[in-house]
């Protein structure tokens, strides 16, 4: 989109299905370099990921090309696809249905990355 400018920032959560705690300290940096890659891929920019072991918290920088419910299904889907792939998991492993999107403001995001890494 030739001379388009955005300024597009989304605060992302989702979580684990029903909520179970298996996101391992041990394997949840490569899930969140992986989640990273997808998200660039898809066009947009990744500002920081961070969660808990029963859900992920997200802070994207949106191209105006793709709606946020489009992101959230590949970043969930080819996810939870690597997870299940590499064993990471007993059993199968799934995201929750649904996620929640929050608009940002540039003065706001600062705030909103302190938060973010904040969670442990």
């Amino acid at each position: 989109m030739a001379n388009t400018y955005t300024q597009l920032y989304t605060h992302y959560i989702f979580a684990v299905r029903n909520r179970f705690g298996v996101i391992s300290r041990s394997w949840k940096d490569d899930l969140y370099h992986y989640i990273s890659g997808i998200i660039e891929r898809q066009g947009h920019k990744m500002y920081i990921i961070n969660g808990m072991p029963d859900h992920v918290h997200i802070l994207v920088s949106m191209s105006p090309c793709q709606a946020p419910s489009d992101l959230m299904y590949h970043v969930k889907r080819s996810s939870s696809l690597w997870i299940n792939q590499n064993r990471l998991v007993s059993g199968s492993f799934s995201w929750q249905e649904g996620f929640g999107a929050f608009s940002v403001g540039k003065p706001q995001l600062e705030q909103k990355i302190k938060f973010i890494i904040s969670n442990p």
